[in-house]
This record gives C-alpha cells, sequence and structure tokens, in this order.
C-alpha cells in the first residue's frame, strides 16, 4: 500500500470494510471507519460522501479519542 494521509480519496486506499454506527440515522449523519491493512492506522469517511477524502489516524489517537467520548469529555459539544 502506498503511504497514505489525511484528506486522500477514499478511491486511493484498498479494500477495506466500512463501518458504519448503529446510531446513524436515514438522514446520512453519520461517519464510516475502516481498519487499514497492516495496522497503518484507521480510515474515517463520510457516509454520503463514500468516494471523497478520508481522515487517516493512527490506533493510538482513534483510541484517545475513543476512551475520552466514552469518558464524556465532548460531550459539552452536542449539548
Amino acid at each position: 500500500m502506498n503511504q497514505t494521509y489525511n484528506g486522500m480519496s477514499t478511491g486511493e486506499l484498498p479494500a477495506v470494510a466500512w463501518k458504519k454506527s448503529r446510531r446513524s440515522n436515514p438522514s446520512g449523519n453519520c461517519v464510516e471507519m475502516a481498519e487499514l491493512p497492516g495496522g497503518a492506522g484507521i480510515a474515517i469517511r463520510n457516509s454520503r460522501d463514500p468516494d471523497g477524502p478520508a481522515l487517516i489516524y493512527t490506533t493510538d489517537e482513534i483510541a484517545a479519542f475513543i476512551l475520552g467520548a466514552r469518558d464524556g469529555d465532548f460531550d459539552h459539544l452536542i449539548q
């Protein structure tokens, strides 16, 4: 796989299994995440633009975000 970078087209990524949150709704207000091969990180895309840009994060970055969200660190952003 070529080097991944933030904003790269999802079409440039290898075939990955995109997963959408169960909290997604029919209005398309959701994002999808996929594990990149070989532990290269996690890709995130807008489900309404599946061929658009992807944001690429390390597994540690995603873990910090998810654990922070679980702890309520970002609750003020949705109130």
